[in-house]
């Protein structure tokens, strides 16, 4: 067994992609309608859904807006170097709402970016 994808539900599905693929780098895989079902399926990732876990990005047709809920807590990214990716987040439009820097009670170097739809994304610096 492995993981394929993880799921978000999102409003605007167009400014969804453009922020993971323009902002976080990835690469729209495929993005598929189902008009019976009036919804939408797009997968981004950094490679192919063969070779790693992607994000299935899910448009409801017709959905204004979601709750977050407080069970969901975020996807998390391995990055060379939190601060350059937070500079270069920052330089494409992205929001950071947690700059780069030690965790607190450790030593591992992390950020926190947030998503169109305020889904967080962790960015943990590995080298």
């Amino acid at each position: 067994m492995r993981v394929l994808h993880t799921m978000l539900r999102v409003v605007d599905l167009d400014r969804s992609i453009q922020f993971y693929t323009d902002v976080l780098g990835m690469q729209l895989l495929r993005r598929n309608d189902y008009p019976e079902g009036k919804f939408t399926l797009a997968f981004v990732g950094y490679g192919s859904e063969d070779d790693g876990a992607v994000i299935e990005l899910t448009h409801n047709w017709g959905v204004e807006s979601y709750e977050l809920g407080t069970a969901y807590g975020h996807i998390a990214l391995a990055v060379p170097d939190a601060y350059a990716a937070c500079a270069a987040i920052k330089q494409r439009g992205g929001r950071v709402v947690r700059e780069a820097g030690p965790m607190k009670h450790g030593t591992t170097v992390i950020a926190f970016v947030e998503d169109p739809d305020g889904y967080k994304v962790e960015l943990i610096q590995r080298s």
